[in-house]
């Protein structure tokens, strides 16, 4: 007879410890992030993620407990100008975020306009850093070539970001069919990433990621922070797997 270990335990809590319990969907209810709150907590996941008005009362209802507050930015296009995004995220960490998830200006990437593309991620990092808060750089790279993510990432390895993330789940193309369609995280694009980003920064996969075997695939690709919604069926497949096998 097997028995459940320490070990075993830790597995569970490395898994709910990678992820972001997202809360992003246009209806989410107050209802419903106070109930992902105490979820957050009792599984010990590594923030919620969660819109800029909602950061005040994610910060009440995590208060002493070791979840942080995860706000997002520029939130899901990345269209606002530079100094709303440095205003949004002055505001969010006034309200008590632990962590910066900023969507980059996709336009201004696909013109190739990268002096612009550095200055505002810059101008971000400079708000984070004066408070020691993480800062995520979020690519959408739903809608970019391979060239443009590389280019990307350098910028990020030069500024020294915290993460660099795939998408918001919400980059949606429009295909030949009419219908709209989110890549998200592909293992190309976490592959590519992790090749040219510098060994300081880490890697967010985001959109997409539903199951613990895509979570444990991701992970294999050098991703150390997930972007999720499935909390609950991921981690209890993984208790199903290591805890339950443990006791055979």
């Amino acid at each position: 007879t097997g028995r459940v270990t320490k070990q075993t335990m830790d597995k569970v809590d490395s898994i709910s410890g990678m992820i972001d319990y997202a809360f992003l969907h246009p209806n989410v209810t107050d209802q419903q992030l106070i109930r992902g709150c105490e979820l957050a907590k009792q599984f010990k996941v590594a923030t919620v993620c969660i819109k800029p008005y909602h950061v005040k009362m994610a910060a009440d209802l995590l208060k002493g407990s070791s979840v942080g507050v995860c706000a997002v930015i520029g939130f899901p296009h990345g269209n606002s100008s530079t100094a709303i995004k440095v205003l949004e995220t002055e505001e969010v960490i006034k309200n008590g975020a632990t962590e910066v998830d900023m969507v980059v200006n996709v336009g201004k990437v696909l013109g190739l306009a990268w002096d612009y593309v550095e200055t505002e991620i810059d101008a971000i990092v400079k708000v984070t850093r004066k408070h020691n808060v993480l800062l995520k750089v979020i690519f959408e790279n739903g809608y970019l070539q391979d060239t443009h993510k590389i280019q990307l990432t350098q910028i990020c390895n030069k500024l020294n970001v915290d993460y660099i993330k795939t998408s918001t789940g919400f980059g949606f193309v429009v295909g030949s069919d009419g219908k709209y369609t989110s890549t998200g995280a592909t293992d190309h694009d976490l592959m590519l990433m992790k090749k040219y980003c510098s060994n300081k920064v880490n890697i967010k996969a985001a959109g997409g990621i539903k199951s613990l075997d895509d979570l444990l695939r991701v992970k294999a690709l050098g991703v150390s922070r997930v972007g999720a919604t499935s909390l609950e069926s991921i981690l209890d497949a993984a208790r199903k797997r290591y805890v339950t096998n443990a006791k055979l």
